[in-house]
């Protein structure tokens, strides 16, 4: 059997951090980024928007509304903007990686070069929903400066993105086996089945995986880089 969801993916339920606006006046996440996974936002309800940040475009705006869906690739810098109520259905590639080490979120250069000061500001998270704002504000106040470089200074805009994302990959090499699992397991396997399903034509492959069924958010809540997650983690079988 093939574990987990179709294609290996993961899923969650976002509600974008709405509780109090940040120091740049917005209901936003914290602006982050992922080395090797692709996410795709399917909103729901509400109305929002994703900034998006990448070499090859620079700076994007992107609107959401019930029924929009966007998706972007590894490497895209990127932050949920709510600006009534939204909330997203999120799919992310690698069984939902960057919730567990595939992303870092933005807290600027000065940071970056203090690991102790990034460890802690991270770690605020861990007291509840006051520090996962406090961590937000954290990464607003450095992606403020962000956008002003890029209104003012493309060129330094662009290498302070070279420099964001080349740190990030450097902190993830030393982590290589830990995400092996995921990466090469996950979506290869359903596609190896797949393929079996195929070639097997006009026979059939002879399999017995039960039906499934989760509930987003049956082990709680959880305060992310976005926003407020209920992920869809425990599938059960016996339907």
């Amino acid at each position: 059997m093939t574990a987990g969801m179709i294609g290996g993916i993961g899923l969650t339920h976002l509600k974008v951090y709405d509780q109090r606006p940040g120091p740049d006046g917005m209901m936003a996440g914290c602006a982050h980024v992922h080395a090797l996974t692709e996410e795709a936002y399917l909103c729901i309800a509400g109305e929002g928007a994703i900034e998006l940040h990448d070499r090859r475009h620079g700076f994007r705006t992107i609107p959401l509304k019930k029924g929009d869906y966007v998706q972007f690739p590894p490497g895209t810098l990127h932050r949920s903007v709510s600006t009534d109520a939204v909330e997203v259905i999120a799919v992310m590639g690698n069984s939902g990686l960057p919730e567990r080490g595939d992303a870092r979120i933005y807290f600027g250069p000065e940071v970056d070069a203090d690991p102790a000061e990034f460890r802690r500001l991270k770690g605020l998270v861990s007291t509840g929903l006051d520090g996962a704002l406090d961590r937000r504000d954290a990464s607003a106040r450095a992606y403020m400066r962000l956008l002003d470089l890029w209104e003012r200074d493309r060129s330094g805009y662009e290498a302070e993105l070279d420099r964001f994302l080349s740190v990030h990959r450097a902190d993830l090499a030393g982590r290589k086996e830990a995400f092996a699992d995921a990466v090469l397991h996950g979506a290869a396997e359903w596609a190896k089945r797949d393929a079996a399903r195929l070639a097997a034509l006009p026979d059939a492959v002879d399999e017995a995986d039960p039906v499934l069924a989760g509930e987003a958010g049956s082990r709680g809540i959880v305060y992310g880089m976005c926003g407020v997650l209920r992920q869809v983690d425990h599938l059960a079988a016996g339907l």
